[in-house]
Order: structure tokens, then sequence, then C-alpha cells
């Protein structure tokens, strides 16, 4: 799993600064900085924190952030889908 990358993509998607997703979420910005570097692994309440601020359903981010042999009992097809899926929904509600 690799909740840095989600966080960084995420971050990405919706067009804020690693000192805007702080604010937005009460963190500092090197430890958004640590995070999507993969030198921190964030609580349950910080990521939380994130996805409010990043406004996305925190089961998106923790899907996004599963690597692909964490998704070996899915077949291709539904993985790809759900991949979709997921960025659709982060495009919704982006607008």
């Amino acid at each position: 799993m690799n909740i840095g990358k989600a966080i960084k993509l995420c971050r990405n998607q919706r067009n804020l600064t690693k000192l805007k997703l702080a604010e937005k979420a009460e963190l500092s910005v090197s430890y958004i900085t640590l995070l999507e570097q993969g030198k921190r692994d964030p609580n349950l309440s910080t990521i939380e924190k994130i996805c409010t601020a990043l406004n996305i359903p925190t089961s998106i981010l923790m899907f996004l952030a599963t690597d692909a042999h964490e998704r070996d009992e899915l077949s291709t097809e539904l993985s790809e889908k759900l991949s979709y899926l997921a960025w659709s929904l982060i495009g919704e509600s982006n607008e």
C-alpha cells in the first residue's frame, strides 16, 4: 500500500499545492511532504483529515493506495473498472 502516492495523485487532481492541502487538513507542509515521499505512515484520523480536505471518500483514497499485487483477488477487468470509477468520483466532486 502506498498511501503517500495516493495522496499526491489526489492532491494533483484537485490542483492543490502542498501548502493549501496542509492548511485545509490542519497539518504541516513538511508532514504532507513526508507522507507523499512515503517516509511517514499516517494514522486513520490523519487520513480522514486529508480526505476531508481533498473532498474525497476515505475508501477511494485507500483503494487508490493499493498496489497491484494487493488486488490479485480481483480480475483485471474489475480492477480497471474500479480504478476508473474512483477517478470519476474524484473528478465529479472537483467540479
